[in-house]
């Protein structure tokens, strides 16, 4: 199949990134998907195989965090499918404490998951797009990139350059046919983050409605970049 496109998401194993890799199998794409290890993984592609039977999947285990894993996530990709179109930098954590609490090690490996692992991906993949005629990186940001909160130092740094990194690589890519886009959603129903106890989590935005925005995004017409979306939920509990 030379013209079926080919996304790669990753954390694509469950949460935001499970429902955007079901997505985009759904319109056609044949998806790769990333997680930490090998059952997440199998987990993973289980469930996609049983929501979309038509679709096309493979998975590999990566750390976000590893220079030498994303790029032999990108080359395997292309080895396992022949290209890549789209590449969705979903792969997050988050540490939430006070700045005085919050130690090294914890502070590092948000950083260097949310942010060094879409710059390594994206890195990577920008030779393999160029090849395929162009492509479309989606990175998946939070409000938390324009808005800091107490005990969101890790998070809130990771965030703000990654919108920073996103703004910048779409400048540096868009004469190439390689468009670049955030997502930047608010209050989002899954298990990351912070706990919201027994609330009703119904006004909540779901994966599925941040999964819709990279489907919306990446059917733009060529001419258009829909660089930064805030994605907010359209009616919170008032205060």
């Amino acid at each position: 199949m030379a013209d079926e496109r080919v996304a790669l998401v990753t954390g694509g194993t469950r949460g935001i990134g499970l429902a955007v890799a079901r997505r985009l199998a759904a319109d056609g794409l044949a998806v790769a998907i990333s997680g930490r290890n090998d059952g997440s993984i199998r987990d993973g592609l289980e469930r996609l195989r049983k929501d979309v039977p038509s679709g096309r999947f493979a998975g590999r285990a990566a750390d976000a965090r590893s220079e030498a894993d994303q790029h032999a996530l990108i080359d395997w990709t292309s080895e396992t499918f022949g290209r890549l179109d789209v590449l969705v930098n979903n792969a997050g954590v988050g540490e939430f404490d006070s700045v005085e609490k919050l130690e090294p090690e914890r502070f590092r490996s948000v950083v260097e998951t949310n942010l060094l692992g879409p710059y390594y991906a994206t890195h990577f993949a920008v030779p393999l797009m160029k090849k395929s005629g162009g492509g479309f990186v989606v990175n998946i940001g939070s409000l938390a990139a324009v808005n800091a909160f107490a005990g969101g130092s890790a998070y809130n740094a990771s965030k703000f350059g990654l919108l920073g990194f996103s703004e910048a690589a779409m400048l540096d890519l868009r004469h190439q046919g390689i468009r670049v886009a955030t997502i930047l959603p608010g209050s989002v129903a899954t298990e990351f983050g912070h706990s919201h106890g027994d609330r009703d989590h119904a006004w909540m935005l779901s994966a599925a409605d941040v999964a819709e925005a990279v489907a919306d995004l990446i059917r733009f017409p060529d001419r258009a970049i829909a660089s930064r979306i805030d994605l907010r939920p359209s009616r919170p509990p008032k205060r």
